[in-house]
């Protein structure tokens, strides 16, 4: 499971992306399809998993996560779980903030209103005298 933020996707998520659709043993194809990758991005991908040993290919058509691909894939869940947690803390903070902006304009607003009405009515209360 990864998290997709935006349009474009890190490489980290990319990783996870492979790793997750490896995890009981994959063929390239699907691999392919389920992460959304070009046939020349998924080889340097597989490439760089497979050499960092997070994958395993079983020499016939199976990609498999090894252990430490499984630990590492474990590893980045929680942290995009840490992540989403952070994101959802600041965007609650944000929108108070932004509710306490409002309410701050309307208070200067209505002191601002209350003002001109104050100097209204001593002008025009001054001209009929």
């Amino acid at each position: 499971m990864s998290v997709r933020r935006s349009q474009y996707r890190s490489r980290l998520q990319i990783v996870a992306d492979i790793l997750s659709e490896a995890r009981v043993g994959a063929k390239k194809t699907r691999i392919m399809y389920r992460s959304n990758l070009s046939h020349e991005l998924l080889d340097k991908y597989l490439t760089e998993v497979l050499n960092a040993g997070l994958l395993s290919f079983d020499g016939k058509d199976l990609y498999m996560v090894t252990r430490k691909g499984q630990e590492f894939l474990d590893s980045l869940n929680e942290h995009f779980e840490h992540f989403k947690q952070f994101e959802k803390v600041f965007n609650d903070f944000s929108q108070e903030e932004m509710a306490l902006m409002k309410i701050v304009e309307a208070n200067l607003n209505s002191r601002s209103k209350r003002a001109s009405s104050n100097q209204q009515i001593l002008t025009d209360g001054g001209e009929t005298c």
